[in-house]
């Protein structure tokens, strides 16, 4: 995050309230959706004054209404719930930001405090969107640290995604999807790259603001703070004639009726598709989920599989995709075979990404990023060469002491050479055997076991030293994380097994 005086500023105020609101038991996450509510009436009272546009919030509903000085105590808690149910049930940006939202805060004095102090001091609209921005990122990072309450499930660190959308290179005039879009860290870095990187005329200017973004989020809480993210950068209407740029789906229920030049996508960890039912005898139970599409290679309940799939139906012919995906994507038999292999044949897979461990709050997880692009229907496979970059093999990174940085990316991306990618030269060699960047060809990939794309060839040190071996907590972080995939698969097995003999 860029973190000027002002928005730095803004961050701990906004901050130092939320602490106060800790010690009522109110969670980040809790605080930050009272703040995305808030400040959206508060920005819509503004910009009407400033331009005199019509306030898109409906007369009695207004920020003018809630910070009038009669609003205290019994009646302003009252009055603002009876805002967000009314407000909830509206169309556009409106009904995004206000759909299930909930009064956390109970305390009335303290909401009072929130509104006239914090919110209400500050001119939120003559801020620059990049103050205004990157203090709202400031917060979903800090809640994103919060990894009690699971909200660092929706957080992909921004110096990943700013190198991956500079590999991926988005061109004005594309629309690109993020299909599980979380707070929407991919699409405003893509948005950012398009506004610095282009000198945009203004109907380019119009399409990036309004339709050169889509994104789909399973949870209403987090298309909320994703709506207000894209707002406070200045992305998305605020009136009714345009689409907004996020909805709240399951983006795996249907085929897509849209398709993208580009889709770039961090998929939620977690392998099951599975939904929460409660049986007969008043239990609660999770029921696995396949999706059976007729555009999918294959039907099962692996969600990352499905996600993989998913993203290949949602490119227009000749789209490019960027994916991240566990380990057990590139490895995994049966269902994950044929993907893999319909995959190299389908689509050309060009560059699998190993990433090191540490980098993501859900501690432990291996991870990988897939480009590639789809392409027409041939007789041939379309992929021929695909180059590995291994940025795992002897890199140990941690979220407080030793975080990824930007220049740990950069080597990737020169060499994945964005401006022309069919020029690339590996670092790696007979005579240079700690290269780290290496192509494989087609047939390399599809003789091996179940073409599997789990590569590496560098020599891992701590298995011949244990004097690297890494610090004592990221060991355990690793035992633990395989152990939670072993107990998921078992749970996932037993589950199973108990669905057929319920069915029979």
């Amino acid at each position: 995050m860029s973190n000027g005086n002002g928005s730095g500023q803004v961050v701990q105020k906004l901050w130092n309230f939320c602490n106060v609101l800790r010690d009522d038991g109110l969670s980040y996450q809790d605080y930050l959706e009272q703040l995305v509510t808030l400040l959206f009436l508060k920005m819509a009272d503004e910009r009407a004054e400033i331009t005199g546009a019509k306030n898109p919030v409906p007369a009695g509903f207004r920020w003018s209404d809630l910070a009038a000085p009669s609003m205290e105590g019994a009646l302003l808690e009252e009055h603002y719930r009876k805002t967000l149910i009314d407000l909830g049930k509206a169309g556009g940006m409106l009904g995004i930001i206000f759909r299930k939202a909930q009064n956390k805060i109970q305390d009335p004095a303290k909401l009072r405090q929130l509104i006239v102090e914090l919110i209400g001091k500050e001119s939120w609209s003559s801020m620059s969107s990049d103050v205004k921005g990157d203090a709202y990122e400031g917060l979903l990072e800090k809640n994103a640290e919060d990894t009690k309450s699971g909200a660092g499930q929706y957080f992909t660190p921004r110096v990943l995604i700013d190198a991956l959308v500079d590999c991926i290179a988005p061109r004005p005039g594309d629309v690109i999807c993020d299909p599980a879009c979380g707070t929407g860290g991919f699409l405003l870095s893509a948005y950012h790259y398009l506004a610095t990187h282009y000198d945009l005329d203004l109907d380019q200017k119009r399409h990036l603001r309004y339709d050169a973004l889509r994104g789909v989020e399973l949870v209403d809480g987090v298309t909320r703070l994703c709506a207000m993210n894209m707002l406070l950068h200045g992305i998305g209407p605020d009136d009714d004639e345009h689409e907004p740029p996020v909805r709240t789906d399951d983006a795996l229920r249907n085929e897509p009726g849209d398709h993208f030049e580009v889709v770039i996508t961090n998929p939620p960890f977690g392998k099951k598709s599975s939904i929460t039912v409660v049986n007969e005898e008043g239990e609660t139970d999770k029921q696995s989920v396949s999706y059976s599409r007729p555009d999918f290679w294959t039907t099962t309940s692996n969600k990352q599989l499905n996600f993989l799939q998913h993203v290949k139906s949602l490119l227009k012919i000749n789209g490019r995709a960027t994916v991240v995906v566990p380990d057990n994507v590139l490895f995994e038999g049966g269902a994950g075979e044929t993907v893999r292999r319909k995959l190299v044949n389908e689509c050309e897979l060009h560059t699998v990404l190993r990433l090191p461990t540490g980098i993501f709050y859900a501690q432990g997880v291996k991870a990988n990023v897939l480009f590639f692009d789809r392409r027409p229907a041939s007789e041939t496979p379309w992929t021929k060469t695909v180059w590995f970059y291994d940025l795992r093999t002897n890199i140990h990174f941690t979220l407080k002491q030793n975080r990824l940085t930007r220049a740990d990316l950069d080597e990737f991306v020169a060499c994945f050479n964005p401006s022309n990618r069919h020029e690339r030269k590996p670092t790696w060699s007979e005579k240079n055997p700690d290269g780290r960047w290496r192509p494989f060809t087609y047939d390399e990939i599809i003789a091996r076991d179940k073409a599997s794309l789990d590569i590496f060839w560098l020599r891992d040190e701590s298995l011949e030293d244990s004097a690297s071996l890494p610090d004592p907590h990221i060991l355990a972080a690793e035992i633990a994380e395989d152990l939670r995939s072993a107990l998921e698969e078992i749970e996932d097995l037993l589950s199973d097994l108990q669905e057929r003999a319920r069915e029979e």
